[in-house]
């Protein structure tokens, strides 16, 4: 509304008069000094950037052409090297599948594989506690272990931890090197085809199996009857040609002669302090000394970055399939399995 006087005519001051402005409200008292940090901190970065920036390029200005830059590309490149260490635990089987959260022979063995194509890794640590396993999931790894010095030159340590006997000794004998605990329990070189036999059990209960077979060694290690002297003769034979394969590898990994190692191969055990003395394993320590040996071999010095192979999706899925198997979802055939297996094999735990 226009401002009016008394006599009703309106103000000429009030009609020009502009509307009135909102006053700013005043800063806190306590924000102005925070300001004023903050202001100095980023003129004192500006600063400091334009003096670095200024040095590198003195640097470079300066520096001859022909100066050797090698110690530098060696220093950036140290710190990506790494040694990878793959975990071999429990009883060495193939798997009763492919996925590859498993820890099956042929997981274990890709496993190797692609640890040592890669650049970064310099060395592989095999990280074994076993008591071994069926011999051909043994030689699975045995040869991918073979195949992986071979094609990249790089070295490879084997580590014990409380038991590395039998399966879990033959995939060592492929390594350039052994460390054991002293108290390790190891060797039991050697070959064990177990049999059970449940006839007079079944005569107990009534129960009778019958096999119709196409020849007489078709059922060969049945565990409802008796073993014949042909089947153990044939059985025996069996087991003499893979413990020769066994002594063969541990020959050709200790450098030792057939005769030598046939004098430790009995089936004793030892542990890791005497094995150490009769020329089975090459130091005592632990997974850190055999980390350290690890990187040393590889000319990239004591305590390396260590490269794990574990994954966390692999990890998930390996404790969700080992909790499922608790509620049933693995047959009792498969639990138990009572199948015979040649096996490389210590039967102590």
């Amino acid at each position: 509304m226009e401002e009016q006087n008394n006599s009703g005519a309106v103000n000429p001051e009030a009609q020009s008069k502009p509307p009135a402005q909102p006053v700013p409200a005043a800063a806190p008292r306590g924000a102005v000094p925070w300001l004023k940090l903050i202001a100095g901190l980023y003129a004192l970065s500006l600063i400091a950037a334009f003096f670095v920036i200024n040095k590198a390029d003195a640097a470079r200005r300066n520096r001859p052409k022909d100066m050797d830059i090698s110690k530098l590309t060696g220093l950036i490149q140290s710190k990506k090297d790494a040694v990878a260490v793959i975990p071999l635990y429990g009883v060495i089987s193939q798997g009763s599948s492919s996925r590859s959260w498993e820890n099956g022979s042929q997981q274990i063995a890709k496993r190797i594989k692609t640890l040592a194509a890669k650049k970064e890794v310099k060395a592989i640590v095999l990280d074994i506690n076993s008591p071994g396993g069926t011999v051909g999931a043994v030689q699975e790894i045995y040869s991918a272990v073979l195949k992986a010095r071979a094609e990249t030159k790089k070295p490879f340590i084997a580590r014990f931890g409380e038991v590395s006997a039998s399966g879990g000794y033959y995939v060592a004998a492929a390594c350039d090197q052994i460390m054991a605990h002293p108290g390790t329990i190891t060797g039991s070189i050697g070959v064990i085809f177990s049999v059970s036999n449940f006839e007079g059990l079944m005569k107990k209960v009534g129960y009778r199996n019958e096999a119709i077979k196409s020849g007489k060694f078709k059922d060969i290690g049945s565990a409802t009857r008796e073993m014949t002297p042909e089947e153990r003769k044939l059985l025996q034979g069996l087991i003499d040609d893979s413990y020769e394969q066994f002594v063969k590898a541990v020959s050709d990994g200790r450098k030792m002669s057939i005769d030598q190692v046939k004098l430790l191969a009995d089936g004793r055990i030892y542990s890791g302090r005497q094995a150490k003395e009769i020329g089975l394993v090459d130091s005592l320590g632990d997974l850190q000394d055999a980390i350290d040996q690890a990187g040393e071999l590889a000319k990239i010095g004591k305590n390396p970055r260590v490269l794990s192979d574990s994954d966390p999706f692999e990890n998930l899925m390996s404790l969700v399939d080992s909790k499922l198997s608790l509620f049933g979802t693995k047959s009792v055939v498969e639990a138990i399995d009572l199948a015979p297996s040649l096996e490389y094999r210590w039967y102590g735990r």
